[in-house]
């Protein structure tokens, strides 16, 4: 293991730090998405935001640091990517397993 992992592996056993990093993970995962679906239709940035009518510079935003954006802005992306947008809402595993034992 090198420095690096050991130092990780460290900050991972802070609740509040995993918890962030595990937020900013997830905040990534829709920008790579759109990308990967974005470089399936062979599309560039551009082509993409004249389909969804937003700049260019915007897409690169969304794709790369896609924080605090509109569900109507991803409905669009979306859309010009020939997909749908899908949202839920995952209970969280220590939530969940503290109600099942509630319920037994």
């Amino acid at each position: 293991m090198n420095r690096f992992e050991r130092y990780y592996r460290t900050q991972m056993e802070d609740s509040a730090m995993r918890e962030l990093v595990e937020k900013e993970l997830a905040s990534l995962d829709i920008g790579v998405q759109i990308a990967k679906l974005r470089a399936k239709h062979r599309m560039n940035q551009t082509q993409l935001a004249a389909r969804a009518r937003m700049s260019a510079p915007k897409v690169s935003r969304i794709e790369s640091k896609p924080a605090n954006v509109q569900l109507d802005t991803l409905i669009r992306l979306a859309r010009a990517l020939g997909a749908r947008l899908e949202v839920r809402l995952v209970e969280e595993k220590e939530k969940r397993r503290h109600y099942r034992r509630s319920q037994v």
